[in-house]
């Protein structure tokens, strides 16, 4: 079998999607990989077709109990013999595991980082032929990525112990540039093949909401979608169960997560949203990583993240099936207070002393980032894809800035006079006592610094606070200004003299109205299930209940018997034969050997009590 039979037979695909066929070449020609893909692009398949074709077992290090649990039935479900070692697990029930990874039980071991130091671990190991180690969320191994886990640096170690080294490989959706590099260089990866897909999802609409009113803005838009599943984020449990409480109480099918409840509650909670007995769930960011539910029609982030890497991340758990779907992010000024309380009291155990202050002036760098996409007047899409290295001149035509209607204001003397305040303070103040100075705010603080005395003191009072700091954000994009690192932020002069030109303008792009839903992203971004007809939909509504009876059945998550996505194209081909049904993306040989014949059954009634019937109508050129 090579790997497009193995694709096939275990996945139901027909072909790899970008980057991963050359991923999955690379490995079984024992080259260490690194691969750098968005959520979504499929990188569990480039470590699981090989290591159905390599000898031995492959370990994959992950570092979320939920993600192991959900790959491993996903796995087991489609014919393919894994196991997880972790602390939801017995010491008795981890024997176990072993004796059958010895026996060759199984081709996929999933284990925690931290149990790579254990001695049992050490001792089993060597007990078997180890033919790869993949290094799932590789971004925790940097100490500059987002989510650096101390625990990840006991890889190299573990690596290091082998006489014979397996093939490497290491996967992760979100990197810059500086973190790819020290992926590769943490790890030791040997002359790897590096493949990063692009970090673009097409299917994602974002947008950004300036709201006060976010459970007004949260409540109306789960109104007006009823049938959509969705995850709204939030900074804080306190706004977490504010807003369970909220939704709960106007009727909403909704469940709430986050580490203030015990294990069994959260394990309910989230079961609740998987098993789609829950439609919404509200949670903050403890809730997702490895969570593999493809029908996630939209999320909502109640508070602004602390980085773009947290945002895309948390974002990208959205529209995993390829489907269009909603990336809403609801922002106002105090998001901004709250982050910086978080990250006042973030947790540096096992962190050297002497990169605490690193870590901290790039937390508030990225925190400076965010707050930009939040503030931007350009296309969003494009402002994530250049923080992620990937540059595009053009608007997507795809976000809410894209939709909105902007009128041009020529602010250049009001940036003049912004820039003789920062001049004034000598790089001294951040953005709270620049536009209080310019405001002329009555504020103890700007007394007690002497910025009431500055010859810009009230010079631009006719001005609201959100249009200041709207251009103070742009002269930082230009770089007229720049705004430091540090955890307490300063504004400085950048480079000034381009201003000085008779013929610089400087203009400030200010929000008029949106199409609500975007709807020309819509309508060129189409669903699968456009290709429905009035019986195609009817169709499709009876093989979702025959998969929830499945799953309530078998004690799956529905999206792991078929997605939507392969019930859609179920719907459209109707297939009442073997082979027809293996035509359907998405079944493979072992599915079909599981429940084909019942789909088939449930698809040929339709048929009869509905002769003569057409499912789909399907445009060559859209699809």
């Amino acid at each position: 079998m090579d790997a497009k039979e193995a694709l096939k037979v275990y996945f139901g695909y027909d072909s790899f999607k970008p980057g991963q066929g050359e991923i999955i070449e690379a490995i079984l020609a024992g080259k260490d990989v690194l691969a750098i893909m968005p959520t979504g692009a499929g990188k569990s398949v480039c470590y699981q077709v090989p290591a159905m074709l390599l000898p031995g077992i492959t370990i994959v290090i992950s570092p979320l109990i939920s993600l192991m649990q959900d790959q491993v039935k996903a796995l087991n479900e489609a014919g393919i013999h894994a196991g997880y070692i972790n602390s939801s697990l017995t010491d008795a029930q981890i024997s176990k595991v072993y004796a059958k990874a010895v026996e060759g039980a199984y081709k996929i071991l999933y284990v925690a980082p931290e149990r790579l130091e254990s001695h049992d671990f050490i001792d089993f190991t060597e007990r078997i032929e180890i033919s790869m180690v993949t290094v799932d969320e590789a971004h925790c191994i940097s100490q500059w990525g987002q989510d650096f886990r101390p625990s990840y640096l006991k890889i190299v170690d573990f690596i290091d112990r082998f006489r014979q080294r397996p093939v490497v490989s290491a996967f992760t959706a979100t990197a810059t540039e500086e973190v790819k590099t020290d992926i590769s260089c943490v790890l030791k990866l040997k002359e790897p093949k590096v493949v990063v897909t692009g970090f673009d999802r097409e299917n994602l609409y974002f947008d950004v909401e300036a709201t006060r009113k976010k459970g007004d803005y949260v409540l109306k838009y789960i109104k007006e979608h009823p049938d959509d599943s969705g995850i709204i984020y939030c900074a804080t449990r306190r706004n977490v169960d504010a807003l369970y409480e909220m939704l709960s109480d106007a009727g909403v099918s909704v469940a709430r997560y986050h580490a203030g409840m015990n294990n069994e509650e959260r394990k309910e909670s989230q079961d609740d949203f998987i098993y789609d007995r829950s439609s919404v769930i509200v949670a903050t960011n403890a809730f997702g990583m490895g969570i593999d539910k493809s029908n996630v029609r939209f999320v909502i982030h109640y508070n602004m993240p602390q980085s773009m890497e947290n945002y895309y991340q948390e974002a990208g758990r959205a529209g995993r099936d390829g489907e269009p779907s909603q990336c809403i992010l609801l922002f106002s000024p105090q998001d901004i207070m709250i982050n910086k309380f978080l990250l006042e009291h973030k947790d540096f155990t096992d962190i050297p002393d002497e990169d605490i202050e690193t870590i901290k002036q790039r937390d508030a760098r990225r925190l400076q980032v965010i707050e930009g996409y939040c503030r931007t007047s350009g296309c969003l899409r494009n402002y994530i894809l250049a923080y992620f290295g990937e540059k595009r001149e053009a608007p997507c035509d795809s976000c809410g800035n894209c939709h909105r209607e902007f009128t041009e204001i020529d602010m250049t003397e009001e940036a003049k006079q912004v820039i003789n305040c920062v001049y004034e303070a000598k790089g001294r103040y951040g953005l709270s006592i620049i536009t209080g100075t310019l405001l002329g705010a009555d504020r103890a603080r700007l007394k007690e610094v002497g910025a009431t005395d500055y010859k810009t003191y009230g010079a631009l009072k006719n001005r609201s606070e959100a249009e200041l700091r709207l251009l103070i954000s742009q002269l930082i994009m230009d770089g007229y200004l720049y705004q430091t690192a540090d955890r307490y932020s300063v504004i400085r002069m950048g480079d000034i003299d381009r201003l000085k030109g008779p013929d610089t303008h400087i203009m400030i792009r200010e929000s008029k109205n949106k199409d609500a839903e975007g709807q020309t992203a819509r309508q060129r971004s189409r669903r699968s299930t456009d290709k429905l007809t009035k019986a195609g939909y009817e169709l499709f509504e009876v093989l979702r209940r025959l998969r929830l009876t499945i799953a309530r059945e078998e004690g799956m998550p529905p999206y792991i018997i078929f997605s939507d996505k392969t019930l859609i194209d179920m719907s459209a081909k109707a297939p009442t034969t073997k082979a027809s049904m293996l035509n359907v993306s998405g079944v493979g040989a072992v599915k079909y050997n599981k429940y084909g014949e019942r789909f088939i059954e449930a698809i040929s009634l339709f048929l009869d009590e509905r002769p003569n019937s057409v499912t789909s109508i399907v445009d060559i050129k859209s699809y």
